[in-house]
């Protein structure tokens, strides 16, 4: 079986705002655990869990990490040492929902890594899965080296190429649920836009409708204007870089969350 993609991260200095975004705009579950929430809070879609983190002196904002589920973290950790000995894995902190590990690709990208009998298994990871109509499809990151760090994946965590189109250079791998997008890391990629660092790029939803989305989204900005997307392409930069995130081919519609993160959409099949 292979390891299941179901856990990302974003590091905000309005992580109370953006779970409600989530909550609002997306129909996201939270646990309402309040003692746990006063120190990060995590919602989900029934399958994969989203911990919004509040932003600490020195820690960037934006979207931080992914986590991968395994059913066997000291088997996991064997493996990946046998074949990528520089791989090093960290012992997180107790207080983690989600993970007992850290650990990173080939190229530097951070990840957790944790099972499901993990201990500080806690909030809506530790909440039976529910359905939904709005799912999260997708995230993808930008690597130096694509091709070896789509290697690593599938080789240590047994997730699947999908023959689908993507930037030239660039891999889907997938749980069968949850897609990973691994698009290789140019500087020319950015012309016209702020160049960044590789890593974390943007995360994708399933819809049953982007007109029903948009109607949505438009009463609940009525009723609350501090969940308002935040505009991407308001000058030159702003469209060079929406036009970079609509190259991604898993989405038809693009926006950013209210602290900016990038979110691509598209319709259920």
């Amino acid at each position: 079986m292979p390891a299941k993609l179901n856990h990302l991260a974003i590091t905000t200095d309005h992580y109370t705002q953006l779970g409600m975004f989530y909550r609002a705009i997306f129909g996201m579950k939270s646990s309402g655990d309040t003692a746990r929430e006063l120190s990060a809070i995590s919602v989900g879609d029934g399958y994969t869990g989203m911990t919004l983190i509040p932003r600490r002196a020195g820690r960037k904002a934006g979207l931080d990490h992914f986590g991968i589920q395994v059913e066997d973290v000291d088997a996991t950790r064997v493996k990946c040492e046998k074949k990528y000995p520089d791989i090093e894995f960290v012992k997180r902190p107790g207080n983690r929902p989600f993970t007992s590990y850290g650990c990173h690709d080939p190229a530097g990208t951070y990840f957790d890594l944790g099972q499901q009998r993990d201990k500080n298994r806690a909030e809506v990871y530790a909440m039976d899965g529910w359905k939904q109509d709005n799912t999260i499809s997708h995230f993808a990151m930008r690597a130096r080296e694509a091709e070896r760090v789509a290697e690593f994946y599938q080789e240590i965590f047994g997730l699947e190429a999908r023959n689908e189109r993507t930037e030239e250079g660039g891999y889907q791998l997938t749980d069968g649920r949850v897609t990973m997008i691994i698009q290789p890391w140019k500087i020319s990629s950015f012309n016209g836009a702020g160049i960044e660092q590789p890593g974390m790029d943007h995360i994708g939803f399933r819809v049953p409708s982007i007109a029903g989305l948009k109607a949505h989204i438009a009463n609940v900005v009525q009723q609350n204007i501090s969940l308002s997307p935040k505009p991407i392409d308001f000058d030159s930069e702003g469209a060079a870089r929406l036009a970079l995130l609509a190259k991604c081919p898993m989405g038809t519609w693009q926006l950013a969350d209210p602290d900016g993160t990038p979110i691509d959409v598209a319709e259920d099949a």
